[in-house]
């Protein structure tokens, strides 16, 4: 229950979100890659954002803010997924905003296709989550290669994107986005890297060709 933690509150590019220690504090950097969805809205001409991995909820729901768009929240985790349903209520996009609570593997329908997802999977080698020893294992361990659940995001996005849809990946900076571009399925195609620093980065991933239909 959110009432046996003290609720921290933080400002986050249109948004005031409301968060606690079970749950990724949020990355003020992170408003980049919401400012680049946004964008990809209007060049897209889409209604809809897509978000895998939401935690507390703030960078699809900030992306969804600034562009007008619709939003679908995937999240796992109970206690984050109630935080962003909280947020979305406080943006006042409850009613624009669809929660899944459920892994993202098994998320989305098999039928279902979008023009815009974004994702902020756990993307820390486990060897590497004791330099944040604040932040919640689960947010950030993304398995021995740090590559587990990003891998988990291109298989569902290869199979979920439109044609000529895109995703927004956050990753560890340039050297895990040359890593990511290697083991991209058949379907989807590196577009651009935009690098904060040398751990931080977001790669625009577009579906071109055939699509790995079977990638979910």
């Amino acid at each position: 229950m959110m009432n046996t933690t003290a609720i921290r509150r933080c400002a986050f590019g249109p948004l005031i979100v409301d968060y606690d220690d079970r749950v990724l504090t949020p990355r003020p950097w992170t408003l980049a890659q919401s400012e680049w969805a946004a964008e990809l809205v209007e060049e897209l001409a889409v209604g809809l954002i897509v978000e895998l991995f939401a935690g507390a909820g703030q960078i699809g729901l900030a992306a969804a803010v600034l562009s007008g768009a619709d939003l679908i929240q995937v999240e796992a985790d109970a206690v984050a997924a109630g935080y962003a349903a909280r947020n979305a209520e406080a943006a006042g996009w409850a009613r624009r905003t669809e929660l899944r609570i459920r892994p993202v593997q098994s998320a989305l329908r098999p039928d279902e296709r979008f023009p815009l997802i974004i994702a902020d999977p756990p993307y820390l080698p486990t060897e590497a989550v004791t330099r944040w020893p604040e932040d919640p294992v689960n947010a950030i361990d993304g398995g021995p290669d740090g590559l587990k659940l990003v891998r988990a995001c291109l298989a569902v996005s290869a199979a979920h994107l439109e044609k000529s849809g895109t995703l927004l990946l956050q990753v560890a900076g340039p050297s895990q986005a040359g890593r990511v571009e290697a083991c991209l399925p058949v379907g989807l195609a590196a577009a651009e890297v935009r690098t904060i620093d040398s751990e931080r980065a977001v790669m625009r991933i577009d579906a071109v060709g055939p699509i790995a239909r079977s990638g979910a």
